[in-house]
């Protein structure tokens, strides 16, 4: 029996990792993810686990290559967009991303920037970077679109200078731009004193 639940992208990937582990341990087995509907099928509670991986930097055949080298890996996955537009013809310049994902389209990597990685329940945390290095640079490409919007709202805090209510919203903004890039600065200094207290 399929089970459809609707819910706007929470924001951050940590958020809908959790929830997709509390609809697992529900007793919820996602079998499609679509732009604002997820499809589950009951399965024992607990029996599946999930993470999500930013993948809006890569090109549409790194992203797929990837997306087959988990498959090949034995986990179920499925694209997720990160923002809910549904315009036919899109163009999305990321001055963040690698080379090839740089432009993205809907005829590429717009409303695919995220995977959801799906494994059956060994009891052991779902990591799929597991090397402290690999943990450290994923951290801060996932940290480098918010440098840019924080980037972006100060400057247009700065244009803005005489209106003072402009001013203010912009630099409200860039403060909560800002959050997800502390977030991962604290977690990039932590395998760092990890890696130290290993040597």
């Amino acid at each position: 029996m399929s089970i459809k639940k609707r819910r706007f992208f929470a924001g951050f990937m940590g958020s809908q990792t959790k929830w997709l582990n509390s609809m697992a341990n529900k007793g919820c087995r996602l079998v499609k993810a679509g732009k604002l509907e997820y499809v589950f099928d009951e399965c024992d509670p607990g029996k599946y686990v999930y993470t999500v991986e930013y993948v809006g930097d890569k090109s549409l055949e790194e992203s797929e290559n990837y997306k087959a080298f988990l498959e090949d890996m034995g986990y179920q996955v499925f694209f997720k967009n990160m923002n809910l537009d549904y315009s036919i013809l899109k163009l999305t310049f990321r001055p963040w991303a690698d080379q090839g994902g740089k432009v993205s389209t809907t005829k590429t990597t717009f409303n695919r920037e995220l995977l959801i990685v799906e494994k059956e329940n060994d009891g052991k945390p779902f990591e799929l970077h597991t090397e402290k290095e690999d943990r450290a640079e994923y951290y801060k490409k996932i940290a480098r679109p918010w440098y840019y919007a924080v980037f972006l709202a100060l400057l247009v805090a700065i244009i803005c200078w005489p209106n003072v209510l402009m001013t203010a919203i912009c630099a409200g903004l860039a403060v909560l731009f800002a959050i997800p890039v502390v977030f991962a600065a604290i977690k990039v200094g932590k395998i760092k004193k990890e890696r130290e207290l290993e040597e």
